[in-house]
């Protein structure tokens, strides 16, 4: 694979003229936009190739890569607050997480996964988008927040299903109509 032919840039790009076109095609394969669509998984490797081009081209050139410096996790300290995560410990890993000062987008999306893992939904889906935001072409970011999206829509189907939401069934219908009456009046 030849990083500069997946880029679309001259081997003589200076950094600037890579960051663009690494930038464009990150918006061109991003996985927001291939939301249920057959070529999902075809975006999916396309931007993984990206993000490895990218990767290989900054690096050699001492630039600081799309996934960070020290590759999956960032510094060891986010590599120890994701083995903490991993194992459950959770006070551990808020711990560090509140200790650290730089609120990269490595820290955003650990602590949406901590609050994820403490039921805190609506903290995690805004923290992780943040690190999504921060970090278009982070496919990990872009992914668990997709997930975390799609099981709230699970669980909204899930009671729609059990005729929470709509009033198809009959006793239920009975049983609102008296809970509305013994509101309203002391008759019953």
């Amino acid at each position: 694979m030849n990083p500069y032919e997946v880029l679309g840039v001259s081997e003589n790009a200076t950094d600037e003229e890579i960051k663009k076109a690494y930038k464009e095609l990150v918006k061109k394969y991003h996985p927001d936009k291939y939301h249920n669509n057959p070529l999902a998984d075809l975006a999916e490797e396309k931007l993984q190739e990206i993000n490895e081009a990218y990767d290989m081209l900054m690096k050699g050139r001492g630039g600081k890569g799309a996934s960070g410096s020290t590759g999956r996790g960032g510094t060891p300290d986010y590599m120890q607050i994701r083995r903490y995560l991993d194992a459950g410990n959770l006070s551990a890993a808020e711990t560090m997480l509140n200790g650290t000062n730089d609120r990269s987008a490595e820290w955003f999306f650990l602590s949406g996964m901590l609050s994820y893992k403490k039921g805190w939904y609506d903290d995690a889906i805004n923290k992780i988008r943040t690190a999504a935001d921060m970090e278009p072409g982070n496919v990990e970011y872009s992914r668990a927040y997709g997930q975390i999206m799609n099981m709230g829509g699970q669980y909204q189907n899930q009671a729609y299903g059990r005729g929470y939401g709509n009033n198809d069934d009959m006793c239920c219908q009975a049983l609102q109509c008296y809970i509305c009456a013994d509101c309203c009046c002391d008759c019953i």
